[in-house]
């Protein structure tokens, strides 16, 4: 699993990865209890940013609207010949 200090650091978060590198000297029993749920809210956090910024990106590409091969009619497509 990656280090919750770096995830915290690629996530910019450099002030709780500060935070949490003095308490886990401190209170090494309490970290080791909740490491697992930090990961977990550490992973959940970085895949929502990714979402978030696909999702501005695709707005931001402005695409007139959302099209896929299912809704796709090749009956009215024109063939090629050679």
């Amino acid at each position: 699993m990656p280090n919750i200090i770096s995830q915290l650091k690629a996530l910019k978060l450099h002030g709780m990865a500060e935070c949490y590198a003095e308490i886990q000297a401190h209170n090494s029993e309490l970290i080791d209890s909740v490491a697992l749920l930090l990961r977990q809210l550490l992973e959940a956090e970085a895949t929502d940013r990714s979402i978030r910024t696909i999702r501005y990106q695709m707005g931001s590409a402005k695409f007139p609207i959302h099209r896929d091969f299912l809704g796709f009619d090749f009956g009215q497509s024109m063939s090629i010949s050679r």
